[in-house]
């Protein structure tokens, strides 16, 4: 009995898991057509946690702002934090603003900035970092947690693998992100030699909107706008 009971509930599960393919696939679709009539955008990553009064959740502002009025959109992740400041600048500045918005406890909502017809809701975190990398033309990463990190490092090991296009990875905050860089530097190339030279170059650690546009006219100046992968 107890037997039979185990493999009615395997036999449940591995059921389940067939149906969620067809979840992802229409998850997948879905960002595809939504996304890909939007044009060139920039994804802007921080904490969900920064406040308004902050600092970092101003200078998110300002750059989205500029980056719009440079002809490129903004995507976020749809929260708050420095998410709903990379959409509130894209709005003030009039351009494109985008929100991937994904359930999570405690401290995801969809923030009152983000275009109408371009707010895209995800169960799935993988389905949602396709998307960020497929139609972004660059990362402005401010300072985050986990999440931020986990975005930042698989953009990094995309690129330095070749299974996308290089674009620009610009981390924005000396004073947040130097110690990891210094980490990196030291340990992963110096010490252990588990990356190379060039990997250092996949990144550039900035601190003011000026320096965020530059790099990403400057790049793009030499490359076309285009989808990866």
């Amino acid at each position: 009995m107890t037997n039979n009971l185990k493999n009615k509930t395997w036999n449940e599960i591995k059921s389940n898991d067939s149906w969620a393919i067809f979840k992802i696939m229409g998850e997948f679709v879905n960002g595809y057509e939504k996304l890909s009539q939007i044009g060139p955008c920039v994804s802007v990553f921080g904490s969900a946690r920064t406040k308004p009064d902050q600092k970092y959740y101003k200078l998110a502002e300002k750059i989205s702002k500029r980056i719009v009025e440079n002809g490129y959109g903004v995507i976020t992740g749809g929260g708050p934090g420095i998410m709903e400041a990379g959409n509130k600048g894209a709005h003030l500045g009039g351009g494109t603003s985008v929100g991937l918005n994904i359930d999570l406890p405690f401290e995801q909502h969809d923030n009152p900035y983000i275009d109408n017809d371009k707010s895209l809701d995800f169960d799935y975190f993988f389905v949602r970092k396709v998307m960020f990398v497929k139609y972004s033309q660059g990362f402005v990463v401010m300072p985050g947690g986990f999440g931020t990190l986990d975005e930042l490092f698989e953009a990094i090991t995309l690129i330095q693998t070749h299974k996308i296009d290089k674009f620009p990875i610009i981390l924005v905050g000396s004073d947040f992100w130097s110690g990891l860089v210094d980490w990196i530097q030291k340990t992963l190339l110096d010490t252990f030699q588990n990356i190379s030279g060039p990997d250092m170059d996949l990144v550039q650690v900035v601190d003011t909107e000026d320096e965020v546009i530059e790099i990403l006219n400057k790049f793009y100046g030499e490359y076309n706008l285009s989808p990866n992968f």
